[in-house]
């Protein structure tokens, strides 16, 4: 049976702003209906938590550091073959709305050399996508909360008005209206929402979010650390809260064409957000920074798929990484990239198939440093590397301890135990096992030292 297939994914929303995951107000209750019949993962973590390195590996089920894609501001490499390319040679019809952030090209913080920011992509920046087409490269330069502008698949500027979550789903919509249903489709819905709006410097929730969400319950390491999360979690609950309402508009529709019972919906997000919380000894000390750190608050995400095989309201407890969504998508399409892609079929995992598998992930870090960490069911570790600048250097073959947190004591990550000297044996086995990862990801084993 060849499953329609909706990947439906968000840009800087933490797990804990759902239901399922424990948050206490009624965010998400389309999502958490979802989790019911579907698979929730409940310990999920990118690979790398910022925007244009999680979604090329989205695209290529390959690492940043293999594609080039190590931080923003790289477009996607000719002659890697996608997603796309891999779903449309097996038949499957394409659409995709919202940000792209793969069609520009240039330094870090610095106008792009090769710039589609604000203007229609070429088809061959695409990622291999032919079909329906409603996106923005960059799209908090095209909109804000309320109103802006996408492309479609001729080049056409789109405006829309309203509510931005509300007007990508809409634009998502629009695909149904001419879909002859004589192929699969498969839809990527890519919303902005809940990142906040870069030129405002606030996340901007519907009008009325901060009333609503005013009895509002900070997670535990937002409210031992600070950062901006009391002024901001309001406007944030309010876009997530937006984005589930678009997640049941998009349900009521595939209902109402008689294509819910044939889809699977795969639910997800890039990374969280740390509400300026963590990274205040890097170079971005004083930026406008959110992620780029292996702290769960930027790592951990939610991940729900329902639909076909993925059924019966299963909770997943192990670690896996949202690195494995392009090879789980095409095996739902009926394509087996074995090791063209990294990761593993999540559909494995649920069902209790992986013998032998190891309870842990691995993730890059860039621009706020260049940082690797691998993350077990009781310990996070993360090394960087010292002086070289993250916007500037993919990897290193040096590399200094920068945190160790015991997370069966210590779950929201505050207390610190790198030079602790009653863990050092649980460090240097973390170590062995961090580098053990690089090596096989980079190609080269590094050194790691103490830290200063």
């Amino acid at each position: 049976m060849a499953y329609n297939i909706v990947f439906y994914f968000t840009d800087q929303q933490r797990a804990d702003t759902c239901g399922c995951y424990g948050q206490p107000l009624p965010i998400t209750p389309n999502l958490d209906r979802l989790a019911g019949e579907g698979v929730k993962f409940e310990q999920a973590y990118t690979p790398q938590p910022v925007c244009g390195p999680c979604r090329a590996l989205f695209q290529t089920g390959r690492y940043a550091t293999d594609t080039g894609c190590f931080r923003n501001n790289i477009m996607l490499p000719a002659g890697v073959k996608t997603l796309a390319d891999y779903i449309e040679e097996a038949g499957y019809e394409t659409a995709y709305i919202g940000k792209w952030h793969l069609a520009s090209d240039g330094e870090l913080e610095k106008p792009p050399v090769v710039d589609h920011t604000v203007t229609a992509i070429p088809r061959e920046l695409r990622g291999g996508y032919s079909g329906f087409w409603r996106a923005a490269d960059v799209l908090e330069f095209t909109s804000h909360g309320y109103d802006g502008y996408v492309f479609d698949e001729n080049d056409n500027k789109i405006e829309f008005t309203g509510y931005r979550p509300d007007c990508i789903t809409d634009l998502a919509l629009e695909f149904f209206d001419t879909y002859d249903r004589k192929k699969p489709f498969f839809m990527t819905i890519s919303q902005i929402e809940p990142h906040h709006q870069n030129d405002h410097n606030h996340y901007e929730g519907p009008a009325g979010s901060k009333e609503r969400y005013k009895d509002f319950v900070l997670p535990g390491d937002l409210a031992a650390l600070g950062g901006n999360a009391a002024e901001e979690y309001p406007d944030y609950l309010g876009q997530c809260a937006s984005l589930d309402a678009n997640l049941g508009r998009l349900i009521e529709r595939l209902k109402k064409e008689g294509l819910y019972e044939n889809t699977v919906i795969v639910f997800a997000s890039d990374h969280g957000s740390h509400f300026r919380t963590r990274n205040t000894d890097s170079h971005l000390n004083g930026y406008d920074d959110y992620k780029r750190t292996c702290h769960a608050a930027a790592s951990h995400v939610p991940l729900v798929i329902a639909g076909g095989p993925f059924a019966g309201g299963k909770t997943v407890t192990e670690l896996v990484s949202t690195e494995s969504l392009p090879k789980t998508i095409l095996a739902l399409a009926g394509v087996d990239v074995g090791e063209a892609m990294i990761g593993e079929n999540l559909l494995d995992v649920a069902d209790g198939r992986c013998e032998n598998r190891p309870n842990e992930v691995y993730a890059q870090i860039s621009e706020s440093r260049v940082g690797r960490c691998v993350r077990t069911e009781n310990y996070l570790y993360s090394v960087y590397a010292p002086g070289k600048n993250g916007g500037e250097h993919m990897g290193s073959d040096l590399y200094a301890d920068d945190f160790l947190y015991d997370l069966k004591k210590d779950p929201y990550e505050l207390t610190n135990l790198i030079r602790d000297e009653a863990y050092r044996e649980v460090k240097l086995a973390l170590r062995e096992k961090l580098a053990d990862w690089i090596e096989r990801v980079e190609h080269v084993r590094p050194q790691i030292v103490d830290a200063d």
